[in-house]
């Protein structure tokens, strides 16, 4: 125990630390994927979804603090206890994810890695046995300062942890793991080259060929048998190449201007998933900045998915004078992480990209 428990530890600790960082870097982000695990297909909990955002920061700034916790020895029994407690719940939860495939990626790492359902619940399974081994030695984990030390630094990690999650959200993430970041360009990850490898899928047919099931397996073929059909089913094989960007566009009531507006050389996009939820002080700043980019010779356009009703109604309220076009609700709150949030682009390329609280450092 010697051995194996301070090894835990510090496997533990770091990974405690890394998980919640990278969350904590997009607490926004983290809390679409706990509501989309409290809505009504998932854990059918719909009343914590209005409270999503608080318990999305409290989580990884828990999840880090304990990380720190857990490395620097403060309060032995009841960080392994917490760590405990937290390890058993997300087991439990991306078990259930994977068993009824009911969420594709469990956010364990935000965006910078994603993980299939059953990948998430072994990595939970593994971590759960390295926070067993600290339950069962915890008389090993001991602090590695003297007790004042040990808590100012306990303290600190609490502090800077709230006070970087605060930041991020009252500007954008520190880092950008999205395919929408700053250089990045959205024609291209919306593509799909010529010669990438496509999905593989096995096709299973039944058949009843002289009173008998026959199993035939083809790799998606209609096959030749002497026998009536009753069923096929299909399974993924290899997923082949699948685009960063799958579903963003810009569309009007009539057709799709996605391309059109992406190869435009000065394009600014102002986007907005919900205006009904969009922030005021953020709504009041758009049309000074819209007169003034289009003196600048820019193309400013809106993004949004609510309704038409709603999109007159901002209009006439803050005065603002171009276009809103529809895109789907998930996309834009993949573009950025704030409502209203603003997008410079050159010919689909990022270039700039702001919070609604930093639209003054725009350089048009």
């Amino acid at each position: 125990m010697k051995i194996i428990v301070p090894i835990s530890r510090i496997f533990v600790g770091i990974l405690f630390i890394i998980s919640g960082f990278i969350k904590l870097n997009d607490p926004l982000g983290f809390s679409y994927k706990l509501q989309e695990y409290f809505s009504a297909d998932v854990l059918n909990l719909p009343f914590l979804e209005p409270y999503a955002l608080v318990l999305s920061v409290f989580v990884v700034v828990f999840e880090v603090v304990l990380g720190v916790f857990l490395l620097i020895g403060y309060k032995p029994k009841f960080t392994i206890w917490s760590l405990l407690l937290m390890i058993v719940f997300f087991t439990f939860l991306t078990f259930y994810s994977a068993y009824f495939d009911k969420v594709k990626d469990c956010g364990c790492f935000g965006d910078a890695l994603k993980l299939t359902p059953w990948e998430s619940f072994t990595k939970d399974v593994v971590l759960l046995v390295f926070v067993l081994i600290l339950f069962y030695g915890k008389s090993f984990v001991t602090p590695i300062f003297k007790p004042l030390p040990t808590t100012l630094l306990a303290l600190l990690s609490f502090i800077a942890s709230l006070g970087f999650g605060y930041h991020v959200l009252m500007h954008l993430p520190y880092i950008d793991f999205r395919a929408y970041k700053i250089g990045d360009n959205l024609i291209e990850n919306m593509s799909t080259p010529v010669d990438a490898p496509k999905a593989i899928q096995e096709f299973t047919w039944v058949f009843n060929v002289d009173g008998e099931e026959k199993k035939i397996i083809t790799n998606g073929s209609y096959p030749t048998v002497q026998g009536d059909y009753v069923s096929v089913e299909t399974k993924v094989i290899d997923e082949g190449f699948t685009p960063s960007i799958l579903d963003f566009s810009i569309e009007s009531a009539d057709e799709d201007l996605t391309d059109f507006f992406l190869n435009e050389e000065k394009l600014l996009m102002i986007v907005s998933y919900n205006l009904d939820t969009a922030e005021m002080s953020g709504l009041q700043k758009l049309k000074t900045l819209s007169v003034q980019a289009q003196t600048e010779g820019y193309t400013v356009i809106g993004l949004s998915a609510s309704g038409e009703d709603t999109i007159a109604e901002i209009n006439a309220t803050y005065g603002l004078d171009f276009e809103f076009y529809l895109c789907d609700e998930k996309a834009l709150k993949t573009v950025v992480r704030s409502n209203p949030g603003v997008l410079q682009l050159n010919r689909g390329t990022v270039q700039q990209k702001v919070h609604w609280n930093d639209i003054e450092k725009l350089d048009l």
